[in-house]
């Protein structure tokens, strides 16, 4: 009976499919093992050889572990939310849905085909509206969490307005935004709806703020890191440039330290260990805040970026201004609410330093001073009026005066009587000759009010600029000769000289251009401009030169640092670049001491020195050093001791629209979420899948997308009234956001009311064993930490890490196909029609393609003589070419058959070089196993090759239209072979389907895991795979072959199996086979097991073995890795259940005892013939025994030996 792999293979997914043979059951006995692959993206063109390989690994644990009797999750869905998707219906028209749909059936076809034991009954898809509900679900609840420093988890935001509500914010330890303004429970109760909302905002895991992120114009969306290749979107190509948008973000930062202590406890390969710790990056060392200093009246100094405190007394007056404003008074803050953001049309400033005071606000447009006086004004009375005169009389200021009480209880008779003084006062501009400012000093931009209309700066607030920066050397402070920022840094514009800004603006514009992932990987390109703009030293007072440059990001860090480059080689080399002095602060303390140090070239080690140059830190080494410094910058306000995460907060948003929509309205402008008993909110229609013309994402030009908040329903956007009808949120999220919990998902998959019910996430728990690509670390996987631990820390899950045991599986690659063009130059010819000639030969060589045979001559030539690809080599028709005396055969072929094309015109030398061949990708199904190019099919399969020429592996031409020149078949054409990453656009693909059809999917299966290690890439290679299917015959023909049936010369092609009990060799075969393939399943060590069972069958054959005892339990051995076979031949055995759960075969050692030894038996040192004999035979037996042989009589012919000499279980050696 032949082995007919396709009837098989169809007839048991048939079988597993209606009987749900791997339906995995939340209640059992049994004990549990969950295991997961990470789901596809269903594109258009499917799946190919690459993709399975994953799967395949993780299907084989899986049917191992239900042999081993343990219930399995093995479940499978699609992560179906994707840009291809958007794209093509953009390109189309076409639904992304329906796209979707397509695509899905296909892979499930394809999935199918490869008999993997998934649980289809829990399947999921990211963009079906019932999954997609418990996405929104989960973003709600980050939205109404806060993390709690003090208790380091997420906690409910009612516990956190709990508090404001009873204590205020200045005992609050939380993870928020940066300036939190301080205020105490009453002035919280004071607050309106809308004020307390916007504080929550700076507090909440999900929130809202303006991001530097990709923005990809020709797409119309943000993209991530992962989405850019060189500049580009992966998807298109299209360029990439960095801006900032108002987007959603997480707040992952606030479990950096939880994410990297996690790794501690899972099993999990160390590189992608230390990718995420990578990504994480955590660090310690300072914060360092360093002032901006003034800028001159000639750097362009003027309204509104003076400074109109003393210049003596600034760093004193900034400090104590920044402290004021963290304490303000009751009705300090009530005024401030009222007067912000230009609420009354003029721009105010809190706490500001005036010559030596501070006011309590100050408008400088309108030279408007506004104090506030409390009970402790009525003592100072005399000094208010001194104050008053000097500001009004000197300064040209009007100051108007209000009680707390007048501000408390008749605020809005305040702000009438404010608003008037406005409006009867003249605009002190800039250029207008008669400011009373005209002739202070100088500064940027004065800082930002904290929460105002400009975002807050790195450090503090009111006049004066403060760069912050971290450093995890805060030992070298002394050797800072420079600051960088980056580009994108919020300050750069505001410092900037006049004289600089064009330069400064060029270059941040040519930046955005790039990545960042661009600008972490290119450190061999130094560039940078000065801003115009310097910085004050914290300890000795030098002015420090402000730069940008692109090696620094804004997303990392503070986005500056203070460059020390006689420590650090890129600050080196950008100071060398751009001459800027290097001062030393290392000396050698090695034995012989280093010479250079800190000077010659950058020395970043932390022992082998000790500190000079360096004032207080002088004689310190590393440690020593460092915490000195740190004592001393928190000792004088410049500085505190910190750690630092290189971790930014997630961007959550895309201007996309095949995403989840997020389950948000807007009030007023601040965001509100809808009750989780009103989701999903689902996708509207839309027309088209564009952003809209005024830059909207696609979402904007829905028609029915808007929230009756009274009838909690979506409504349509002629509705809106923003009393009961508010708009909805535009974007969509990301794709990580429904593939960060779907293991979750899938132990409930049914469940409407719950997105897993307690007693399915008490069973399963968590992921037991997940296997999935490396690209998916810093992503992905790292995602999916976050959210579980906030799942984990609001008490939704009992596990705080999604994946106990992770496997990284390789790639398998692509074998690319080339066939090389040439473009031939030319040199001579002479005559009246030469003009014409040239015109007919270009045309003749447009076209020309050269055997890979011949190529490799050309290489070699230039390998071997180390030319530039770019030097010419010269062909003359008459004279064979050499080079250096070497004579080149190809290449002489190849000038040959080149003449012979143009025979009959004037003669023309011939030019060919290196850098003028080209290799054009080819598909792999025109290349047969010994890399031969179908010619014809290659000429029909693009248009602009129909009328190619080849140069045949011997020289000769294949031209069907010119018959005279040869016009040979092209058998002969030999194409270049490259191994690189299996892509569409590569023409590599090999489509698994072609193999089930041809091979089976068993054979599939085990080649692949054959083909090497799991975790490494191995290329592809379809002539290997024939060896994998003969093995699987061979495996068929030992159930098929009957003794009775041979004998009588019938063939033995019938099923045979016998309960005749198995020889002691087979069954010492079966239990080695036991022994090894449940140690390599165990150390997922595949592609061995492979090995294993090869050996074993040859050896069964060998041994004719057709015993039940041995070929049963081979049979649950092999299963795993070829199912269908084992379940047709488990059938046959007369089994009417699945195969899938038999319990694995017991390994018993007794079977590899060797009970036997086969001696060699030498004569004179010379092995001539093997005796078997048993192993706990005497001395004195195995002489006998080796004796009484008639081999050795015949070999010994009558003489008596000189001695014998046995080493029992190794030799026996007879002398004389």
């Amino acid at each position: 009976m032949k082995y007919h792999f396709n009837e098989i293979e169809a007839k048991w997914r048939k079988y597993w499919e209606e009987n749900q043979t791997f339906k995995a059951e939340n209640e059992s006995d049994k004990p549990k093992y969950y295991v997961l692959d990470m789901f596809p993206y269903p594109s258009g063109a499917g799946l190919h050889v690459g993709h399975p390989l994953g799967y395949i690994a993780s299907d084989i644990y899986a049917r191992y572990k239900r042999h081993k009797g343990f219930n399995v999750l093995h479940p499978m869905g699609y992560d179906s939310f994707g840009l291809p998707a958007e794209q093509y219906a953009i390109q189309t028209g076409q639904h992304p849905a329906i796209t979707t749909e397509t695509n899905i059936n296909r892979y499930r076809e394809q999935l199918d085909r490869m008999g993997f034991s998934f649980d289809w009954s829990r399947e999921v898809r990211t963009s079906n509206p019932d999954y997609y509900k418990w996405t929104q679900w989960i973003f709600t609840e980050l939205f109404h969490s806060w993390y709690n420093k003090d208790t380091d988890k997420a906690e409910p935001i009612e516990t956190l307005i709990t508090r404001f509500t009873n204590e205020g914010n200045t005992t609050v330890n939380a993870v928020c935004d940066e300036n939190i303004v301080p205020f105490t429970a009453e002035m919280w109760n004071a607050y309106d709806e809308e004020q307390q909302q916007k504080i929550l905002l700076q507090y909440r895991l999900t929130y809202l703020a303006e991001t530097e992120v990709n923005w990809c114009p020709a797409l119309g969306t943000v993209l991530a890191n992962d989405e850019i290749v060189n500049g580009v979107s992966e998807r298109g190509g299209h360029p990439v440039v960095r801006k900032k948008m108002k987007q959603w973000s997480m707040r992952i930062t606030a479990y950096a330290q939880r994410l990297l202590d996690g790794l501690q406890k899972i099993d999990w390969p160390q590189p992608l260990k230390d990718s995420q710790t990578n990504w994480i990056g955590r660090s310690q060392g300072a914060e360092v805040k360093f002032n901006v200093l003034p800028l001159a009246p000639s750097q362009g100094g003027g309204t509104p970026r003076y400074l109109t405190g003393k210049s003596e007394k600034i760093s004193m007056l900034l400090d104590k201004a920044q402290e004021m404003r963290k304490t303000p008074t009751k009705a300090e803050d009530a005024l401030w609410q009222e007067i912000r953001n230009r609420k009354l049309g003029d721009k105010f400033r809190r706490q500001h330093p005036i010559d030596t005071f501070i006011v309590d606000f100050v408008c400088l447009e309108k030279m408007l001073i506004i104090e506030i006086d409390g009970e402790i004004h009525k003592n100072q009375e005399e000094a208010d009026e001194s104050r008053q005169l000097l500001l009004e009389v000197k300064k040209g200021f009007k100051v108007i005066r209000f009680t707390n009480e007048e501000v408390l209880k008749n605020i809005s008779i305040v702000l009438e009587k404010i608003k008037a003084e406005l409006d009867i006062r003249p605009s002190f501009k800039k250029d207008e000759s008669n400011s009373p400012l005209l002739g202070r000093e100088p500064v940027p931009n004065s800082f930002r009010e904290a929460g105002g209309e400009d975002a807050p700066l790195s450090l503090g607030e009111g006049p004066g600029v403060r760069i912050s920066v971290f450093t995890t050397r805060p030992d070298t402070i002394f050797g800072v000769s420079f600051m960088t920022l980056a580009p994108e840094h919020e300050l750069v514009a505001q410092i900037t000289t006049p004289e600089q800004k064009q330069a400064v603006e060029a270059y941040i514009e040519q930046t955005a251009k790039r990545s960042e992932r661009e600008r972490m990987a290119d450190v061999k390109t130094i560039s940078g401009v000065f801003t115009g703009a310097y910085a004050e030293h914290p300890f000795s007072k030098a002015p420090i030169p402000i730069w940008i440059g692109d090696y620094v990001l804004a997303s990392y860090g503070t986005g500056a640092v203070m460059a020390v480059p006689c420590g650090d080689e890129r600050d080196y080399a950008f100071a060398k670049h751009f001459n800027i002095p290097i001062p030393n602060i290392f000396e050698s303390t090695n034995t012989p001491p280093l010479e250079g140090l800190g000077e010659d070239f950058a020395f970043s080690e932390k022992e082998g020195f000790k500190i000079v140059n360096s004032d207080f830190l002088n004689g310190l080494g590393y440690k020593e050093a460092t915490k000195k410094a740190i004592e001393e910058l928190e000792k004088i306000g410049k500085g505190t001791g910190k750690i630092n995460y290189r971790l930014r907060d997630a961007v959550f948003s895309r201007q996309r629209y095949w995403g989840e929509p997020f389950p948000v309205y807007y009030v007023n402008g601040l965001p509100k979420t809808i009750a989780p008993e009103h989701l999903p909110i689902q996708l509207p229609e839309v027309e088209k899948y564009l952003p809209t013309e005024d830059g909207q994402p696609p979402l904007g030009r829905a028609d029915v997308w808007a929230w009756d908040a009274e009838k909690c329903v979506v409504v349509s956007n002629e509705l809106i009234d923003n009393e009961t009808v508010f708009p909805l949120e535009l974007n969509t999220m990301p794709g990580w956001a429904g593939s960060s919990w779907y293991l979750f998902r899938y132990m409930d998959a049914q469940n409407n009311d719950e997105f897993a019910s307690q007693e399915a996430l008490d069973y399963w728990q968590n992921v037991d064993l997940y296997i999935g690509g490396s690209e998916h670390a810093t992503g992905h996987l790292l995602y999916s930490r976050f959210w579980t631990k906030f799942l984990y820390d609001r008490g939704f899950l009992k596990v705080d890490e999604p994946f106990k045991k992770l496997i990284n599986q390789g790639m398998i690659l692509g074998e690319s196909a080339f066939v090389n063009k040439i473009l031939i130059g030319l040199s001579g010819g002479a005559g009246p029609n030469t003009q014409d000639e040239l015109s007919f030969i270009e045309k003749k060589f447009q076209n020309l393609f050269i055997s890979s045979n011949i190529l490799a001559e050309i290489v070699k030539l230039y390998e071997e003589n180390n030319l530039n690809k770019d030097i010419s080599i010269h062909l003359n028709k008459d004279v064979d070419f050499t080079f250096n005396s070497v004579k080149y055969n190809n290449i002489n072929l190849l000038k040959n058959s080149l003449f012979k094309l143009i025979e009959g015109f004037n003669n023309f030398n011939l030019l060919i070089k290196a850098s003028t061949i080209y290799p054009i990708p080819t598909h792999v199904s025109l290349v047969d196993n010994s890399n031969k190019l179908d010619i014809e099919g290659f000429k029909n399969w693009r248009d602009d090759y129909k009328n190619a020429i080849f140069i045949l592996d011997n020289g000769e031409i294949y031209d069907p239209n010119s018959p005279s020149l040869g016009g040979g078949k092209g058998e002969d054409f030999t194409v270049s072979r490259e191994v690189e990453k299996m892509s569409k656009s590569k023409y590599n693909v090999v489509n698994p389907d072609d193999i089930c059809d041809q091979y089976g999917a068993d054979t599939l299966r085990m080649y692949e895991m054959f083909l090497g290690p799991l975790e490494q890439a191995k290329p592809w290679n379809t002539a290997g795979i024939t060896g994998v299917h003969s093995f699987l015959k061979k495996f068929w023909k030992l159930y098929h072959t009957s003794p009775s049936l041979l004998e009588r010369g019938s063939g033995g092609e019938d099923f045979y199996v016998s309960d005749n009990t198995a020889t002691k060799d087979s069954l010492k075969t079966l239990h080695k086979t036991i022994k090894k393939v449940e140690e390599d399943i165990e150390n997922f060590s595949f592609n061995t097991s492979v090995s294993t069972f090869m050996i074993a069958v040859n050896e069964l054959t060998a041994q004719k073995c057709n015993s039940r005892e041995v070929l049963e339990p081979l049979l649950i051995l092999i299963s795993p890795y070829a199912p269908h076979i084992a379940e047709e031949l488990w059938s046959k055995l007369g089994h009417t259940e699945s195969i899938s759960t038999a319990p694995f075969p017991t390994f018993d050692a007794k079977y590899l005892v060797e009970s036997t030894k086969e001696y060699p038996i030498s004569f004179n040192g010379k092995m001539r013939f093997t005796m078997e004999l048993p192993l706990d035979l005497s001395v004195a037996d195995i002489e006998k025994a080796v004796m009484a042989n008639e081999k050795t009589q015949q070999y010994l012919e009558g003489r008596t030996p000189k001695k014998v000499i046995i080493v029992p279980g190794k030799i026996v050696n007879i002398v004389g």
